[in-house]
């Protein structure tokens, strides 16, 4: 039995290896095709109607790959045989009761994987809202021009993706290894959500000079001391030809450090949702990927959504207390569709009331 599993393993390490390879290779030709590294046109101010559009398309592969999910979510795992399929189901989904069929099984795993992976992919997606006033201020910190935004964006996410692919895999084998680190993520997520709700908004500033990132950066590159068109890197003739970075690439830096920071409170709150990291990266792929877009189609009209920032609290403090009584929850038969209609209902909510009732300062502006 023993080397049936190993010999598993092996097989699904190969399928796992060629499949990320494969989803890689997609997700880098549809970032570059939204950098326009296909066409000749130069960097540019992105206008709304640019925005929404690759904000649909964004929305779109990430609703498509739902229903691949759906239907093909064996391939990831090759969960082609009984045998396979209940090693996954140890390794994953411990809790899940299966069709003694196996066919009717893995067709019931691959809608739990979609299920889980859509309701992943709505939390990051709403709690990346945040991260874009956080961008909006480190590009006015920095004098970033406005044209270079979607440079910047693009490959500052893109690192960012790498940085959380180590971070969630670490955290699923930790996980996997120590079950209560689940109450740590839980009342994290509690104090956050709370945090949040109870902390007015107030004027931030960046300091440029002691950030952290630009800090690291300065002590391992060559820091040029003014932009240089949209251009990352420079050749200094006058300083023996060195290579330098320019401040433009600092800001990519300070970008996906920046993310990372905020993949403290997002991740844990989808290892609340689903324990296959595979299915955590791919929803944090598709949500954050779909961030550049989202950031130009919502700086604009931010302020139609006054109280989203307290749904995102109280969409914390609810994952957070899923977390720390998962076990009861569990028991009492509160399933991930409970949970995706409860975490729809406070982003709804939230988004309704910032119609209905917008606030004073903007009734005035009007």
């Amino acid at each position: 039995m023993m080397g049936l599993n190993c010999l598993y393993l092996t097989m699904e390490f190969s399928n796992e290896v060629l499949f990320f390879g494969g989803f890689a290779v997609f997700v880098i030709f549809v970032m570059m095709l939204d950098l326009g590294a296909f066409s000749k046109s130069e960097s540019h101010v992105v206008k709304f109607k640019e925005a929404a559009i690759w904000s649909g398309v964004w929305v779109l592969l990430a609703v498509s790959f739902y229903f691949f999910l759906r239907h093909y979510g064996y391939l990831i795992h090759d969960i082609s045989t009984p045998e396979a399929l209940e090693i996954v189901r140890g390794k994953y989904y411990k809790n899940a009761t299966l069709p003694a069929v196996f066919e009717e099984a893995q067709t019931f795993l691959q809608k739990n994987m979609a299920l889980e992976y859509i309701t992943g992919y709505l939390v990051e997606y709403s709690l990346s809202v945040d991260n874009i006033f956080v961008f909006i201020l480190i590009f006015t910190s920095f004098g970033v021009r406005e044209k270079n935004y979607k440079k910047v964006l693009v490959w500052g996410i893109l690192g960012s993706i790498v940085l959380r692919f180590i971070f969630i895999f670490l955290g699923a084998a930790l996980i996997q290894k120590f079950d209560w680190i689940l109450y740590i993520f839980g009342a994290f997520l509690v104090y956050t959500g709370i945090k949040i709700l109870f902390t007015d908004d107030e004027d931030e500033e960046i300091d440029t000079k002691n950030h952290p990132a630009v800090k690291i950066t300065s002590r391992y590159f060559n820091v040029y001391e003014k932009f240089v068109s949209d251009k990352f890197f420079v050749k200094n003739k006058y300083r023996g030809n060195k290579i330098y970075v320019t401040p433009l690439f600092v800001v990519i830096i300070v970008i996906a450090f920046t993310d990372v920071i905020f993949a403290v409170d997002s991740i844990p709150a989808i290892f609340s949702i689903t324990k296959d990291p595979y299915i955590v990266f791919f929803s944090n792929v598709f949500a954050i990927m779909g961030l550049r877009s989202m950031f130009f189609f919502l700086v604009n009209i931010i302020n139609m959504f006054a109280y989203l920032k307290y749904g995102l609290g109280v969409l914390l403090t609810f994952i957070g207390v899923k977390m720390l009584a998962h076990h009861w929850l569990e028991e009492w038969g509160f399933t991930n569709q409970h949970s995706l209609m409860v975490i729809v209902g406070i982003l709804a909510v939230s988004i309704i009331l910032s119609w209905l009732f917008p606030p004073k300062e903007e009734q005035k502006a009007a």
